[in-house]
């Protein structure tokens, strides 16, 4: 359940994590998300979700893996 990004601007910029509850995600998600409650997704500055991952710590470094600075969304 990772995916990557590109980042095209060489600038390291700022992606937004967020915890997403599986319940309310497509069904295709469900069913992929192997038993969990929540994932997290990871979004650029105007909303667009780049990437959905198991876990906290992995959307983190996802993000750093691609050049950008994570910020926690409560």
């Amino acid at each position: 359940m990772q995916a990557e990004f590109e980042n095209v601007t060489g600038v390291q910029r700022v992606v937004y994590v967020k915890a997403v509850d599986v319940a309310a995600l497509p069904q295709e998600v469900q069913d992929s998300a192997e038993g969990r409650s929540q994932l997290y997704a990871v979004h650029d500055d105007s909303g667009e979700q780049l990437a959905l991952v198991a876990d906290r710590r992995m959307a983190f470094v996802l993000a750093r893996q691609n050049d950008c600075s994570p910020v926690p969304v409560h």
